[in-house]
């Protein structure tokens, strides 16, 4: 099942891909169905906070008509940064499954964790490796598309 839901998350990651965006896309699922679905927006909408995380929050926010997203799971290509981690942990999302970790900005364990080191009012479950390789092969094309992009203009 896990892996059903990467895949979703996968294909909004290639949107991501395709626009020059970081390819980290995200899904969220209540009762064994996608409610929300998004990627990351930060270069063509020119804001920091569209994190493919945070935009899937208020896309579900807005389908459940509440910010509590009790019993929802999200799936999410790349480890949360603090930012994502933080809404995370404040829309009271059930569980979060991760394809790969992010050692530069990672916020589930990779270089702080959000979700076990402190107390907060809401735990949330977290689940990592689901579809490593192919999370992990999406960014490194990306960033090596870019390179050459950069190196060739």
């Amino acid at each position: 099942m896990e892996e059903k839901f990467m895949k979703e998350a996968l294909k909004e990651a290639k949107k991501a891909a395709d626009k020059l965006e970081v390819p980290v896309g995200c899904v969220i699922v209540k009762n064994g169905k996608i409610i929300a679905r998004a990627h990351n927006q930060k270069e063509t909408k020119f804001d920091t906070t569209k994190h493919a995380e945070i935009l899937a929050i208020q896309k579900a926010s807005r389908k459940l008509e509440s910010w509590r997203l009790l019993n929802c799971e999200m799936y999410s290509t790349l480890e949360p940064c603090s930012m994502c981690a933080g809404a995370i942990i404040n829309s009271r999302i059930k569980k979060i499954y991760i394809g790969t970790m992010d050692k530069k900005t990672g916020a589930a364990g990779s270089v702080l964790n959000l979700f076990d080191d402190y107390t907060f009012n809401h735990k949330v479950e977290v689940e990592t490796g689901i579809m490593k390789e192919e999370c992990e092969n999406i960014l490194k094309e990306f960033f090596k598309k870019l390179r050459n992009i950069k190196k060739n203009s």
